[in-house]
């Protein structure tokens, strides 16, 4: 489209919008029932738009990037109306295209903002501007990508940058205000509660867990600026509950700021929405089925738990018919017929069934399952134990060297620990303190301690697991502990599979609630003040923001589900996970001792022991334990990341003397650390932020959390945990004693009381229909080395083309991951269930598929 030039320096820009109009089936509030009437209005408000001219309720101005007014902003234009609808080769579902044309001349300058006014009732999605043919200078980019409201919502108009990246002092002068006055609207007073419509960020403690106006049974205690110390997440202001006036009354609306949200693609693509209708919709029906014996309590032996993956869970359909439809989670059910719900065979059991039984899977999945950064050097023998003895008595290990030695091929325990031969799975001291409430409940567990022995052949193989459980006398008495070690015939061969299984109730717990869900290992807790921090004090136009912003796409909105859905108090993990309501406080205790810097790959792998440092390895460090798949994959990813950070940062920051006058940065990492993280803010391991290398280890960290290590853990739920006899969640019985009549029990009708004690059928149907949903991609998913907008996200040369070597080096890093794959002497990459390991693969398709980096914790 050329510009057209009308007499004197007078002429006409031509500009395209790109937008997507509001779908009254929005995924953000189909499933609020209060939007139901909301709904209605909104649908009249939609035929009022469609007589209404669309175009003509839309104006934008433009904003001078080089001519300032008499108060030193830049000129702000004519307001103009979009012309017409326009088609485009380029546009994508749902995407509309109008022209716009604006009057300019020279005197005006270079525009390097807009202003933007919606006067219709509807919001709708702005995608982008694009100015055409301005002269001296060519084309503008605006990548947009916000809701824009009714402009009576906003108290100034809403303001959107070119592309252009700016550190604050490099900003042109006509700007720095407008910069300044957008970081001002979105941090907002810190009053009120927030509205729909907001776009502001503050902080607030986790104090929305619970509901005490309820009942006693629900109210959970406020985690952050108290004895429990917690990241914060986004405030909402909403009003507290009668019963506790630090606890936040639960709603069905819980704000985010706008464009954190889910939004304008079709509903079935939010897996993250199905949680929501899990919990609204699937669990009446199976309760009213077990409830009315209509579905049997419990498994009776491993064929009958495989059968879900090759029929699915049978109701009469006279009984299906008094329950709503479920069509955001239609995926998961059947329609022919009476089947309910429906599972794909999980990938660990695809090609052998019985292999989660061998000690060589069991082991494996230690470095190549879904928890696979916990597993840490044994440095002493016996192992100890850091609680307090006063308190909790004696935990040292009572296994003992004749437990192992038999199985050392001729060494000595002492011997194996000098070659770092013997590698530790502890689950004890974390749960020593809450084991006499939770054992109080229907479940009945043990603290765990596992010892395994690395081969010669590069395998793992476990020597020993120690079950401990809380003296009947008293903590003060120290624990009540038994070892086990391997046995493979008669009933002994079952007792030893039950204590690997309540090793895994345990991993799968830590799983869920701290690597997974509350992250203080992992991402979506930990992100969250990062996300909050970016969007208060540093601007869109900053190259900070822009590096780390594709990381943060869809964290809020996940973990506001969560905690509305899945770890609520009686929510979905509460019920299906053996820490039931102590979840939260657990993780709290643990988060005392976390650290970011450890949160670096190879910090982490170095602090638990399992590799050391070395100057001459490929990525600064050497595993001890060489066929550690998830270690391994991981470092490659991790030194891509940081050489394409170390390119950005260099690019932007010439100097550390201008990274320390950068005021956006220096109150952004003050913030995050005072406020976000406030709790720890004394920590004496936090980066000071005054070098250029402290910025490239803290994003690199970041953008590894967001990515790479939450897929690890994430997209592996459902092909390992699919399989409730390969990941059981809830232990029922304590081992069976010899000469016990459960111990006779097992040994006429061992299937049948080893299904007895792990989880039982109705939480299995719960978990496995939730974990396949944890474990899917989005069809609008981008990946690590992908950024929405193309290559418009910023308009330096430098940075876009050290972004394609970035993308190009982790397609290069796929292919050498296959090739591992094939490489039959890594026996850790395929193991006994011959699933290779393939959670750090960069790329996916939509599904599941057990493969695939997202930018960013989008579930």
């Amino acid at each position: 489209m050329l510009g057209g030039i009308f007499g004197g320096n007078k002429q006409k820009i031509k500009g395209t919008v790109v937008l997507m109009r509001k779908n009254v089936l929005d995924i953000n509030s189909i499933l609020n029932p209060a939007s139901v009437i909301d709904n209605v209005f909104d649908l009249a408000g939609s035929l009022v738009d469609a007589v209404t001219a669309f175009a003509t309720s839309i104006s934008i101005q433009l904003i001078s990037s080089t001519k300032a007014d008499g108060q030193g902003k830049g000129k702000v234009g004519t307001a103009t109306k979009l012309r017409g609808q326009i088609s485009l080769p380029t546009l994508g579902a749902s995407e509309e295209a109008y022209d716009v044309d604006f009057e300019w001349d020279s005197d005006f300058g270079i525009p390097g903002a807009f202003y933007i006014k919606n006067f219709m009732q509807n919001e709708f999605y702005l995608k982008s501007l694009i100015l055409q043919d301005i002269p001296n200078h060519g084309t503008i980019h605006f990548v947009c990508n916000s809701w824009v409201y009714n402009d009576k919502k906003y108290k100034t108009p809403r303001i959107f940058f070119a592309n252009n990246t700016y550190l604050p002092g490099e900003t042109p002068a006509p700007l720095v205000k407008y910069r300044e006055e957008e970081l001002k609207v979105v941090r907002g007073d810190g009053t009120g509660e927030r509205k729909e419509w907001d776009r502001i960020y503050d902080y607030d403690v986790y104090n929305d867990l619970g509901n005490p106006d309820k009942g006693e049974a629900y109210a959970r205690p406020v985690l952050g600026g108290s004895t429990l110390p917690y990241p914060r997440r986004g405030r909402t202001g909403r009003p507290k509950t009668k019963k506790d006036p630090n606890s936040e009354k639960p709603s069905d609306f819980v704000y985010l700021p706008r464009d954190e949200a889910f939004g304008h693609l079709k509903s079935s693509d939010f897996l993250a929405y199905a949680l929501k209708s899990v919990s609204q919709d699937v669990l009446p029906v199976l309760t009213d089925a077990f409830d009315g014996n209509i579905l049997s309590l419990e498994f009776d032996n491993f064929a009958e738990v495989r059968k879900l993956y090759e029929g699915g869970v049978t109701l009469p359909t006279n009984f299906l018919s008094k329950y709503a439809p479920i069509p955001i989670v239609k995926e998961l059910f059947r329609s022919d017929g009476e089947q309910f719900l429906k599972y794909p065979p999980p990938k660990v059991m695809q090609v052998d069934k019985s292999a989660w039984m061998t000690d060589e899977e069991f082991a494996r999945e230690t470095i190549a399952g879904v928890n696979p950064n916990v597993i840490k050097i044994l440095k002493e023998f016996p192992p100890s134990s850091k609680l307090n003895t006063q308190a909790f008595g004696d935990h040292t290990s009572i296994i003992k060297k004749e437990h192992l030695e038999p199985q050392l091929g001729g060494l000595t325990v002492e011997q194996a620990i000098e070659n770092n031969k013997l590698f530790i799975l502890d689950h004890h001291d974390y749960l020593i303190p809450y084991l006499r409430k939770i054992n109080s409940s229907t479940t009945k567990t043990y603290a765990t301690r596992t010892i395994f022995f690395l081969k010669e052949d590069g395998t793992l193989t476990p020597l020993a697991i120690e079950l401990s459980k809380p003296h009947g006398q008293g903590e003060e008495y120290g624990p009540i502990s038994e070892v086990y070690v391997p046995a493979y015939e008669g009933v002994e061969a079952y007792i030893w599979l039950l204590a690997k299984a309540y090793v895994v109730i345990n991993d799968s717990c830590y799983h869920q609630i701290i690597s997974h869900w509350y992250d203080i290992i992992d991402s979506h807790w930990i992100v969250e003040p990062f996300v909050i921090a970016t969007n208060r004090q540093l601007s869109v136009v900053h190259p900070v923001y822009k590096l780390l912003f594709p990381h943060y796409r869809d964290t809020m909105n996940i973990n506001s589900l969560a905690r509305k859905s899945l770890v609520n108090a009686d929510g979905i993990i509460e019920k299906t996970f053996l820490w039931s309501r102590y979840s939260l406080e657990m993780s709290a205790i643990i988060y005392k001792d976390w650290s970011f810097v450890d949160q670096a790959l190879p910090n982490d792998l170095v602090k638990r022991g399992v590799a050391v440092k070395d100057a001459s390895a490929p990525h600064g460090v050497k595993l001890l334990i060489e066929d550690y798949p998830y270690a391994s994959d991981g470092l490659e990813i991790w030194a891509a990341i940081k050489s394409w950070v170390e390119e950005y940062v260099a690019f932007y920051y010439k100097s550390d003397e201008a990274l320390q006058k950068d005021p956006e940065l220096q109150a952004w990492w003050k913030e995050l650390v005072q406020v976000g993280h406030g709790d720890l803010k004394d920590k004496p391991w936090w980066p000071k932020m005054q070098t250029r290398g402290e910025l490239v280890d803290v994003s690199t960290t970041l953008i590894w959390i967001s990515s790479a290590l939450h897929a690890a853990v994430n997209f592996g739920q459902y092909p390992y945990g699919g399989l409730i006899l390969n990941r059981p969640t809830i232990s029922r019985r304590f081992m069976p004693e010899k000469g016990s009549a459960e111990y006779e029990a097992l040994g006429k009708n061992p299937e049948k009381e080893f299904l007895r004690t792990i989880t039982g059928k109705k939480e299995t149907l719960i978990d496995l229909t939730v974990i396949e949903i944890l474990s899917r991609h989005a069809s609008d998913e981008f990946y690590l080395g992908e950024r929405d907008g193309g290559d418009f996200w910023t308009s330096d040369a430098g940075p876009l083309e050290a972004f394609k070597r970035f993308g190009k080096k982790l397609a290069e890093i796929e292919q050498k991951l296959v090739q591992k794959n094939n490489d039959e002497t890594l026996r850790n990459r395929t193991g006994p269930a011959k699933m290779p390991y393939t959670l750090l693969f960069p790329s996916s398709e939509e599904g599941l598929t057990f493969r695939g980096i997202p930018n960013s914790i989008s579930i």
